[in-house]
């Protein structure tokens, strides 16, 4: 069974791998050591998008799967506020059309999926807001805020770094970043210097919103080789992008009742020991599950507090222990009137103080209906965030938003917040590497070590999101029935 790079990208060749696995798990069963009577060949640990999908289709295989969470509720970085106008999504907010295990998913869970792309496209513009002042598009390129270099100067904040990924690639083939040498794995700050931005500019376009990191010395330019290789795949695909009608979670709600075996909640790991016949998971509140085999999906930031017997060694260890994970945080809140049909401006925003990137959420009756504001803190100003609280980040922004935007006032109410980095099961939203770390340690990240395997997110190396989370456990599964 063979299936190329650009296929495992696509979603195509293992589009319901329910199908092609039964001839070759005949193939691999008498390799398998089976588990005690009662006892699951497999326990999974964490109920997200990968531990959920990994439990379906070991259960096609005819093996007996339990899955722990920690938290009371499955789904981990999926969460929509279901008490909400508009159901805004906290975690995963959209597939685009490539995405053809997250579609494959969704049908086999019964969950209709709605083209959401014209809520996000209807809004030409966004404002750009630089030390207290608005400045338009037009205005932008003449401004004195605009450090940027020549060639660059008529382009938004927000359309740099992306452009400058995607115009000039690193590597004949963008999947081969996993496997870059030391020499290519740099800092974005190196990469972007070497494109002709100054240190003020770089501070600009990259540090007030990372996708990667806090600042551009901590992200590894290869994080962005990565993402923009696959956005450009995937733009192949079409301009279509899909939600789950009333809420993403309700995908994963769904996948929940598709599994046979127990998914059990409120199951905080605290150990695991692998031995040559069998293994055992311990939980903080003292329960032991026993069974052939463990599948963690935990994010490496939760991993490295579980006591592992045996420990981990070499590589594979210091990605446990020091691969990080963005620091993203989402307030929402509600709109009584349009306040931006009194101050003209556009409803959306970017800026670089206290209210990060504002985007109108348009899911009402019509794309016109504004349902609430989202507004998203990264690096930085995400950690500002988190130390302030809930209730003071909400005040905050209501009132920086009345302040530069005085139409609003009295108009805006802070209805909710999120924090990844202070979640205590994920310490941060999706993973990403710092300068060094993808040449240290990114190809051991998924190994199995003995009867302990990985899947998440974060051990996907040609998918992001929700996609990457799906290919991480059809990989994984394909390495158990093999075992």
């Amino acid at each position: 069974m063979h299936f190329s790079r650009r296929d495992i990208v696509a979603g195509a060749a293992l589009l319901g791998l329910a199908a092609p696995l039964p001839a070759f798990a005949r193939q691999t069963s008498a390799k398998r050591t089976p588990a005690k009577t009662g006892d699951p060949d497999v326990i999974i640990l964490g109920a997200g998008i990968s531990g959920l999908n990994a439990a379906w289709l070991l259960e096609q295989q005819g093996l007996k799967v339990v899955v722990l969470e920690a938290r009371h509720r499955v789904g981990g970085r999926v969460l929509t506020l279901f008490d909400q106008p508009g159901y805004p999504e906290m975690g995963f907010n959209s597939m685009a059309a490539g995405y053809g295990r997250g579609i494959d998913a969704a049908k086999r869970a019964g969950v209709e999926l709605v083209d959401v792309s014209p809520r996000y496209t209807v809004d030409p513009t966004q404002q750009l807001l630089l030390s207290g002042q608005s400045i338009a598009r037009a205005d932008w390129a003449t401004s004195p805020l605009n450090p940027l270099p020549a060639a660059l100067k008529s382009k938004m904040p927000w359309e740099v770094v992306p452009g400058l990924f995607m115009q000039n690639p690193r590597f004949p083939d963008w999947t081969d970043w996993i496997n870059a040498t030391p020499a290519l794995d740099i800092s974005v700050q190196q990469f972007l210097s070497a494109q002709g931005l100054s240190d003020a500019a770089i501070r600009l376009v990259f540090d007030t919103a990372p996708y990667a990191g806090t600042n551009a010395y901590d992200a590894a330019a290869l994080n962005y080789d990565f993402n923009y290789g696959w956005i450009k795949t995937q733009m192949q695909g079409g301009a279509q992008s899909f939600g789950v009608k009333g809420g993403n979670q309700k995908l994963t709600d769904a996948m929940r009742g598709l599994i046979k075996g127990d998914v059990l909640l409120g199951k905080e790991v605290v150990g695991i020991e692998t031995g040559k016949d069998s293994a055992s998971v311990t939980c903080r509140d003292g329960t032991v599950y026993r069974g052939g085999r463990v599948l963690s999906s935990l994010p490496f930031s939760t991993l490295r507090n579980v006591h592992l017997t045996p420990a981990l060694t070499g590589a594979q260890a210091k990605a446990v222990m020091t691969l990080n994970y963005q620091p993203l945080s989402i307030a929402f809140l509600t709109v009584e009137q349009p306040y931006w049909e009194a101050d003209k401006l556009p409803v959306s925003m970017w800026t670089d103080g206290p209210l990060g990137t504002v985007l109108a959420q348009r899911y009402g009756a019509t794309i016109a209906e504004v349902t609430g504001l989202s507004l998203f803190a990264r690096g930085r100003l995400a950690q500002y965030w988190d130390r302030l609280g809930k209730d003071a980040v909400l005040k905050l922004v209501v009132d920086e938003l009345a302040r530069v935007r005085p139409a609003s006032k009295g108009l805006v109410t802070g209805a909710a917040f999120h924090s990844w980095g202070n979640e205590v099961f994920n310490g941060g939203d999706w993973s990403y590497f710092s300068p060094g770390q993808v040449s240290s340690f990114g190809q051991a990240m998924s190994v199995s070590s003995g009867r302990l395997h990985f899947c998440g997110e974060h051990t996907a190396t040609t998918n992001r999101g929700l996609e990457g989370a799906l290919e991480s456990s059809e990989r994984a599964v394909l390495e158990i029935i093999a075992a």
